[in-house]
């Protein structure tokens, strides 16, 4: 892209004409010419903002170069779209199941545990019962034992 700069002459301008005893200098002050035509005083970097600064990148930028960048980021976030919607599929798969499978399983070792800890308990009060009674008789059976005790 070549930029072809030409100049254009204003057609109002040329056709003033100066009376006699005038000069043109009579009717430009440099106060005008400041107020009219500078922008730069008005211009401040700290107050200018990200935005405007990438908008204003945007004339710099070929077109094509634009539109590869915005499918680049169009593709990365729809895959990170994606990825996120995968994980959130997994981790509610695996959530689930582990509530239905994990949760019964957990609920009946506990219960097993209780109910052999009460057994304990049980035993543990016979055996202070016998204590206090002196034990057995030696002719008497002593209480039967589950196996494994």
């Amino acid at each position: 892209m070549v930029v072809v700069v030409e100049e254009v002459r204003d057609e109002a301008v040329e056709e003033v004409t100066l009376q006699e005893g005038e000069h043109e200098s009579d009717f430009e002050t440099d106060s005008e010419v400041s107020s009219t035509f500078s922008d730069d005083d008005d211009f401040s970097p700290a107050d200018e903002t990200i935005y405007e600064r990438i908008a204003a990148l945007k004339d710099m930028v070929p077109p094509q170069t634009r539109s590869n960048v915005i499918s680049s980021y169009q593709s990365a976030t729809s895959w990170a779209w994606w990825s996120v919607q995968g994980a959130g599929t997994l981790a509610w798969w695996v959530s689930t199941s582990a509530l239905l499978v994990g949760l019964p399983l957990a609920l009946a070792i506990e219960d097993e545990t209780r109910v052999v800890q009460q057994e304990r308990e049980m035993q543990m009060q016979s055996a202070g019962q016998q204590q206090l009674l002196g034990g057995p008789q030696p002719g008497q059976p002593q209480g039967v034992l589950p196996p494994g005790f």
